[in-house]
């Protein structure tokens, strides 16, 4: 699905940069800015909520946007990140996806 995602963005114009887990996102995140996040919420190593906890610790101007599978997922409040964030369910469209993410960079 990652590979999916990140063709439909990069044919939007996009530049885009993926990665297998939480930790690998986290760990490139210190080393450069990025604009937004788009993340699943479950992920191998760290999931998607701590990553944007963690990440919008780093920068708290960065934009997130969660994907899940699960429709009915609350994301706790304490989240700071999460207060801000767009939270996509699956399935999606590709069409959508370019869409939510237009949306959450034009806030």
């Amino acid at each position: 699905m990652r590979g999916f995602l990140q063709r439909a963005l990069s044919r939007a114009g996009y530049d885009v940069t993926s990665f297998a887990n939480g930790e690998e996102a986290f760990e490139r995140l210190k080393q450069e800015p990025f604009t937004l996040l788009l993340t699943d919420i479950v992920m191998p190593r760290m999931d998607g909520i701590e990553l944007a906890r963690r990440a919008s610790e780093l920068d708290p101007e960065l934009k997130i946007m969660f994907i899940t599978g699960f429709a009915a997922v609350i994301l706790n409040s304490d989240v700071a990140a999460a207060k801000e964030a767009r939270v996509l369910s699956k399935p999606f469209h590709l069409k959508d996806l370019v869409q939510e993410v237009e949306r959450v960079l034009a806030a």
